[in-house]
């Protein structure tokens, strides 16, 4: 009798021990959705990246500028896009301000791969849309998007972006900036909150 109770007890224990593991991490997981305090592109940059992808599929290494012809991240953007960048830059040094790349162009591969990161980092697909596009409609896949890294950067971008045609898109993205030609004349449009508000997104 005492060893069915014995059995008994320990039936019990593992039911309830199952039960809290598969509770525990859902629990947790809740809090991952809070807004992030860094970009996805910066952490990648850093190394958070797994597999092959080097600076070839748009990887960018430390201290890299808008003028460093070497680096694919940079050399591929639209070349519209490079040159107001570089405009700018130039304007910027005046004021003491350097523009660093954390993200330009990137490859298929790459882009992929920080959406995975994403789903993984905030929880769900559409969380993470919030922060990271698919491939197929990055503007940085295409080369028309760069990421600045350094607050004074996007600071003095914040006050002369328009005067080179460089706007910021998305209010929750203060590093991504885009060219717009038009905001030279008439001011950069209004800022999408996230990038799941942008038709383009929607393909």
């Amino acid at each position: 009798m005492r060893g069915l109770l014995v059995v008994g007890l320990i039936v019990v224990i593992a039911v309830i021990t199952t039960v809290l593991g598969y509770q525990l991490p859902r629990s947790s997981s809740s809090s991952s959705l809070s807004p992030p305090s860094a970009a996805l592109p910066s952490d990648a940059r850093r190394g958070a990246h797994s597999g092959a992808l080097g600076e070839a599929d748009g990887i960018v290494p430390d201290g890299v500028t808008v003028f460093d012809d070497t680096i694919p991240a940079v050399a591929k953007l639209d070349p519209d896009l490079l040159k107001a960048l570089r405009r700018a830059a130039s304007g910027a040094a005046h004021d003491g301000v350097e523009f660093y790349v954390n993200s330009g162009w990137r490859s298929t591969a790459y882009q992929n791969q920080l959406l995975r990161q994403a789903v993984a980092k905030y929880g769900s697909e559409n969380e993470a849309a919030r922060w990271v596009a698919t491939a197929a409609t990055s503007p940085h896949v295409t080369g028309d998007a760069v990421d600045l890294g350094r607050s004074d950067a996007t600071a003095w971008l914040a006050g002369h972006g328009a005067e080179y045609g460089l706007c910021q898109i998305y209010r929750n993205e203060t590093w991504h900036y885009e060219l717009r030609i038009s905001a030279i004349e008439r001011g950069c449009p209004r800022m999408y909150a996230d990038p799941t508000e942008d038709p383009r997104m929607q393909q």
